[in-house]
């Protein structure tokens, strides 16, 4: 199965399935010298880990990351860094009823019409469990990206049609939806219990917002930061769609109102989101994702089982009830790997210093 690696420089392969012994990440082209430690990356994974709210799977992991390699005396050595969370409460055995079926919304079926075969266990490898790999991935990109005053930050801004009004980002991380509007957290969670009671599911969306990255950042013309942001946050598995500042938005826009116009002291809007022509201009990146709702539900739904004969099925089990809030980190994560990667990039042309600061010759992101 080719697709598990994902950047040229920094580059990132993840292995392992949702009921297996374990999940990791290797990186490759990580940067001597920097200060890490397991205590770092599991700060980033215990934001992502299950059963912090009414939202969330019941299954119990602790999601505790061991450092194999790439680390000493608690530095990078320049040498791949492995990092490897064992799976602690998987339960295999409660999909053995199923296992003929292809549950709706899944990749059952077309796992299986691929390869011939697949691991029903909880989904295996297309199971959302899979991004804790990520995740850890990402706390070491941020790593990276701090060494620079990059900053990342993820917010939910709605969940089951539950939309944040205001964006007080300083509230974010003090509430376990994510939520920037400290008088929607409570609504969330009565529409959580809403749909649980209905044995069904909520989507959302997720917003990402980049700070500090300098201007200089992708490579023309199919390596546009722009596309590969995108492509980053459409593999996470839930995500079915990828907008980047004024997104769908401008297509409803005259030009003379989407256009970002530049005065000396920077740009006077950011319906670009921050990038022009596939390159970074200096100011915030913004993106937002939307997330569908979990497929698996107790609610009686038809399909076919791997004789392609009609079936019924409910799918019983530990399972969230939105991919919000635990997707918001596996977002916060797939943009920092985007950055570090075009950062190193970029360091790599041998110019780094001309275009460290702000274009206008202010630190506006700072």
């Amino acid at each position: 199965m080719p697709g598990n690696t994902f950047g040229q420089i920094f580059r990132v392969t993840t292995f392992g399935e949702s009921h297996g012994p374990a999940l990791g990440a290797v990186i490759d082209g990580c940067p001597p010298g920097l200060s890490l430690d397991e205590a770092y990356i599991q700060e980033e994974l215990d934001r992502r880990r299950p059963g912090k709210s009414l939202a969330e799977t019941p299954r119990k992991e602790k999601d505790k990351v061991h450092i194999l390699s790439g680390v000493f005396e608690g530095k990078t050595t320049g040498c791949p860094i492995a990092l490897v969370i064992y799976n602690e409460d998987a339960r295999p055995g409660a999909y053995e009823e199923i296992k003929d079926l292809f549950r709706p919304g899944h990749g059952d079926a077309t796992y299986f019409w691929k390869y011939g075969l697949r691991d029903w266990r909880g989904g295996g490898r297309s199971s959302g469990r899979e991004t804790a790999a990520r995740v850890a991935a990402g706390a070491v990109a941020k790593r990276l990206l701090q060494e620079f005053g990059i900053e990342v930050i993820a917010y939910t801004l709605a969940l089951g049609g539950v939309k944040a009004k205001r964006k007080d980002l300083s509230f974010v991380y003090q509430n376990r939806f994510f939520c920037p509007d400290p008088d929607m957290v409570e609504k969330m969670e009565e529409r959580i219990k809403e749909v649980r009671a209905m044995g069904d599911s909520v989507g959302g969306i997720v917003e990402i917002v980049a700070r500090g990255v300098p201007a200089g950042l992708g490579e023309p013309v199919f390596d546009k930061l722009d596309a590969d942001v995108a492509k980053a946050l459409m593999s996470i598995g839930a995500v079915k769609g990828v907008e980047i500042g004024a997104g769908f938005g401008a297509a409803e826009m005259l030009g003379s109102e989407n256009n970002d116009e530049l005065t000396p002291k920077g740009f006077k809007t950011n319906n670009a989101g921050g990038i022009l022509a596939g390159i970074s201009n200096g100011d915030e990146i913004i993106a937002r994702v939307a997330v569908k709702p979990i497929p698996s539900i107790s609610k009686e739904q038809e399909t076919i089982d791997i004789n392609m004969k009609p079936r019924k099925i409910k799918v019983g089990g530990r399972h969230d009830a939105s991919a919000i809030p635990r997707i918001v980190p596996v977002c916060q994560a797939m943009v920092r790997l985007v950055l570090a990667d075009h950062l190193l990039r970029q360091l790599s042309l041998g110019h780094f210093a001309r275009w460290t600061k702000y274009p206008f010759g202010s630190e506006k992101n700072a």
